[in-house]
């Protein structure tokens, strides 16, 4: 922003896009860099079935199949800190989304990844020559078998020493292509 005769900068004009939906073009965002980096694809199921993403990471290493796929369900929340002193960042989830989730007997396993993001906007993003900046982090877990424990919604907590980035992807797809579990 220009500084005219000596007044503070002026906020940016921001759009009017209702925060739930930036939230989710965030975490979006964010997982777009972890599957570029860890060398995978990604297709948006159409129409929406309750999972977010599919996400592949082909090899020819992998011993069950040579492209393996992951179901992502993306979760968001502001009202944790970064790197929250309890170890665990909550989300809720509908007890529909917690059931298709946790299905035990699968073909493709599926992650719940939940990204803490600041309240404020204007700290989401920060930019330099040397680096770009998504603020807080996202953090993953497998909910296999869980069980609602709510009337509609459950809190899921996922652990902090668990974060989601391409080293745990490419860690979470060898461990499904040797036939293992996330």
């Amino acid at each position: 922003m220009i500084d005219v005769g000596g007044a503070l900068p002026a906020a940016p004009l921001r759009g009017d896009l209702p925060k739930k939906q930036r939230m989710e073009m965030l975490q979006d965002s964010y997982l777009r860099a972890v599957a570029a980096a860890a060398g995978c694809t990604m297709a948006k199921p159409d129409p929406d079935d309750g999972i977010d993403w599919v996400i592949t990471h082909a090899s020819d290493l992998h011993e069950a199949d040579c492209q393996i796929d992951l179901k992502v369900q993306l979760k968001s929340t502001w009202t944790s800190g970064p790197n929250p002193a309890n170890g665990f960042v909550s989300v809720n989830l509908s007890n529909d989304r917690l059931k298709l989730l946790a299905r035990q007997r699968v073909i493709v396993h599926r992650i719940l990844v939940a990204m803490i993001i600041p309240e404020d906007i204007a700290a989401w993003v920060e930019a330099t020559h040397d680096i770009f900046t998504l603020r807080h982090c996202a953090y993953w877990r497998s909910v296999t078998g869980e069980e609602p424990s709510g009337e509609n919604y459950t809190s899921v907590r996922v652990s902090t020493a668990r974060i989601f980035d391409d080293k745990a992807l490419c860690e979470i797809m060898e461990r499904i292509g040797k036939g293992g579990r996330p």
